[in-house]
């Protein structure tokens, strides 16, 4: 089994291991309702993307078809 020949200083060890850390999504606000949303993706809240109307979002509390309460 191969071994380290000298020890690696705690230095050395932390800067390895400094990428490790898991990174916060990017988010934008959205320029129609300022709500937050992920960068390209359409607005759930508003149902634009780019300054378009491209779904109609769906209604809090309403139920579609097929759906049991």
């Amino acid at each position: 089994m191969p071994n380290p020949k000298k020890r690696h200083t705690g230095s050395s060890r932390n800067m390895r291991r400094a990428m490790w850390r898991i990174p916060y999504p990017t988010v934008v606000e959205c320029p129609q309702c300022h709500s937050y949303v992920l960068p390209h993706h359409v607005c759930s809240s508003c149902g634009y993307y780019g300054g378009k109307i491209v779904m109609v979002p769906k209604a809090k509390g309403s139920k579609e078809k097929g759906e049991k309460e």
